[in-house]
C-alpha cells in the first residue's frame, strides 16, 4: 500500500499541517459550492421566466397577427364573393344579349333568305323583260343575215331603212325572239330611219355592208322568214334591186343590250298610284 507508506515515512508535523491544509480546502470548496448553488439557481429562474415572457410575447403577437390576418381574410373573401356575383350577374346578362342578339339573327337570316328569294325572282322577271324589250343582251342560237348594195349600185340606189325594216319585221313574224343590226339591238324606243342618205339604227348610224343577227330557233327560223309576207317582199326587193344577201344558222350568237339611254321617258313620268278606299278602287 504505497499510501499507507507514505503516510509512515512522512513526518508528523508535516502530516498534521498537510491534514489542516486539506481540511481546510474542502471547506472552502464547500462554502464556493454552496454559495454557487443558490446563484445558479436563480440565474436558471431568470432564464426561466424570461423564456416564458418572451414565448408569452411571440404567442401574444403571433394572435394578434392571426386575428388581424383572419380580419384580412374575411374583408377579401366578402370581395371575391363580391366580385363573383358581379362577374355572374355579367354572365348572365351577357349570355341575355347572346340569347336576344341570336334571336334577332335568326330572325334576320330568314328575312334575308325572303329577300334573296323575292331578288332572285325580280332578276330572272328582270333578265326576262330585259330579254324581251331588248335591255338585257341574250344569247342563243340563230341565224346570222349578211346585207350588202349589189356593186353596181348608184347614189338613188343602196339599201334603204324600209328595206332593213321589211327584213326584220319577217324575220320577227318567223319566230325571232331578238335582233340586232350592226351590234345595235333593236327595241320598241328605237328604230330603223333614213337622215338624208344615211341609216340610223336607236340613233347610231350604220352603213353597208350589214350584219343582222336573229336569235330564235334555228331549225324554222330560216324556212318561216320566207313564207312571211315581208319576207316574201324582202326576197322581190332583192332580186329587183340585187342586193347581196345570205342567211347562215349559228349556234351561239351573242347580242349586245340597247343603248341605256333609250329606257329614259321623254313626255312620260313613273308614277305610283294609290289605291283609292276601302274597296280598292283605282283612282
Amino acid at each position: 500500500m504505497p499510501e499507507s507508506l507514505d503516510r509512515s515515512r512522512t513526518p508528523l508535523l508535516a502530516l498534521i499541517t498537510q491534514e489542516a491544509i486539506d481540511r481546510d480546502y474542502q471547506v472552502a470548496a464547500s462554502r464556493t459550492a454552496a454559495t454557487r448553488e443558490p446563484a445558479t439557481r436563480r440565474a436558471y429562474h431568470v432564464a426561466v421566466v424570461l423564456v416564458i415572457g418572451a414565448f408569452a410575447m411571440l404567442v401574444t403577437v403571433a394572435g394578434v397577427q392571426t386575428s388581424e390576418n383572419a380580419d384580412v381574410d374575411d374583408a377579401s373573401r366578402a370581395t371575391l364573393i363580391e366580385r363573383l356575383e358581379a362577374r355572374r350577374a355579367t354572365v348572365r346578362r351577357l349570355q341575355e344579349e347572346l340569347a336576344g342578339l341570336r334571336t334577332s339573327n335568326a330572325a334576320a337570316e330568314s328575312s334575308l333568305r325572303s329577300l334573296g328569294r323575292r331578288y332572285a325572282e325580280v332578276q330572272t322577271r328582270r333578265s326576262r323583260l330585259g330579254a324581251l324589250t331588248g335591255f338585257e343582251p341574250v344569247t342563243g342560237a340563230g341565224v346570222r343575215v349578211t346585207l350588202d348594195n349589189p356593186p353596181y349600185a348608184g347614189p338613188n340606189e343602196g339599201l334603204r331603212d324600209s328595206d332593213l325594216a321589211l327584213l326584220v319585221d319577217g324575220l320577227w313574224d318567223a319566230g325571232a325572239e331578238a335582233i340586232s343590226i350592226n351590234g345595235q339591238r333593236l327595241n320598241a324606243r328605237g328604230g330603223i330611219r333614213n337622215v338624208s342618205e344615211a341609216i340610223e339604227v336607236n340613233g347610231v348610224g350604220v352603213a353597208p355592208p350589214f350584219t343582222i343577227l336573229a336569235i330564235g330557233d334555228r331549225r324554222t327560223l330560216a324556212s318561216s322568214f320566207v313564207e312571211t309576207q315581208a319576207g316574201l317582199r324582202f326576197v322581190a326587193l332583192a332580186r329587183q334591186y340585187g342586193f347581196e344577201h345570205s342567211m347562215d344558222n349559228v349556234d351561239d350568237l351573242h347580242l349586245p343590250a340597247a343603248p341605256g339611254a333609250l329606257q329614259r321617258l321623254r313626255s312620260a313620268e313613273y308614277a305610283q298610284i294609290e289605291p283609292k278606299g276601302q274597296g280598292g278602287e283605282m283612282p
